[in-house]
């Protein structure tokens, strides 16, 4: 049986920027996990690409696969591709190289030079002169990091057709700040994806059939909805459980120092085919 992975950062300009990352000299780690080390890109960067996705910050899954978006959210952006026709022609970056720490902690660096000088320089090298058509920003820190790339590439960001979309993860958040019921909240989120559908469907080249049947707002996720993570996104041995929806990495511990230090990891059931013990 043949695998794929992620060949990583070997060539320029990617080998140049994983080599110069910055630390805690930017990112503060009173606000950001930088423990748990960079957590760059998920995708293409051999200039295939065809959609950028801008996301938030590095979640736990993401932590221990080294890859964003590869939990619950990143399968759901997964099937939005899909519905577009894109497979596997994307590459997706963060707003922030590290995980937040605290409620606080993206807001107060939403503007911070410092780290948008690090990320512009990774959208220059994916966004300017490629064939990349649309950008789909999830949420509004996204968003922001777009518009202050976008302030200093105008003529690059004029031929980008823009997707501000709400986090995939919005209905789990708002719920629990708002105390909405999930599916309300789901409800929110679906409407906005339907909304942005049409025009991203109509501004990417499509690989793949494509299928922008709006969302079933009133009914929630659906099967299909969400898409497998591809094989080809992650690095070379991964164990296929890393692409299931089952989640199977979950920080823990008794306080919140021990909770940050700590992330259990479980082969989920279905992968444990080992013979019985004892």
């Amino acid at each position: 049986m043949s695998h794929e992975s992620c060949p990583g950062y070997a060539v320029a300009p990617f080998a140049g920027l994983v080599a110069a990352y910055p630390g805690e000299d930017v990112y503060p780690a009173g606000d950001f996990r930088v423990e748990w080390g960079p957590i760059f890109h998920r995708g293409r960067l051999d200039g295939s690409a065809r959609v950028l996705v801008l996301g938030q910050d590095p979640a736990t899954h993401e932590s221990i696969a080294r890859r964003i978006l590869v939990g619950e959210a990143g399968q759901r952006v997964q099937g939005l591709l899909a519905k577009v026709g894109i497979g596997r022609s994307y590459v997706l970056v963060n707003t922030f190289l590290y995980s937040v720490f605290g409620q606080g902690g993206g807001q107060r660096h939403a503007k911070d030079p410092a780290i948008a000088a690090y990320r512009n320089a990774w959208l220059d090298a994916l966004l300017v002169g490629s064939q990349v058509s649309a950008v789909v920003t999830l949420g509004q820190l996204a968003h922001t990091a777009y518009d202050m790339w976008a302030a200093t590439q105008p003529g690059a960001a004029a031929g980008l057709h823009l997707a501000a979309i709400r986090h995939p993860t919005y209905p789990e958040s708002s719920a629990r700040a708002s105390g909405k019921k999930l599916s309300e909240t789901t409800a929110i989120l679906l409407e906005d994806w339907n909304r942005a559908l049409p025009a991203l469907a109509a501004h990417v080249t499509p690989e793949g059939p494509v299928d922008t049947t709006p969302y079933a707002v009133q009914s929630g996720w659906r099967a299909g909805d969400l898409a497998p993570i591809p094989e080809v996104d992650l690095p070379a041995g991964s164990p296929p459980w890393w692409l299931d929806l089952r989640s199977w990495a979950t920080r823990t511990g008794e306080d919140a120092q021990a909770k940050r230090a700590t992330i259990q990891v479980t082969v989920p059931r279905a992968y444990r085919a080992w013979p019985p013990l004892g």
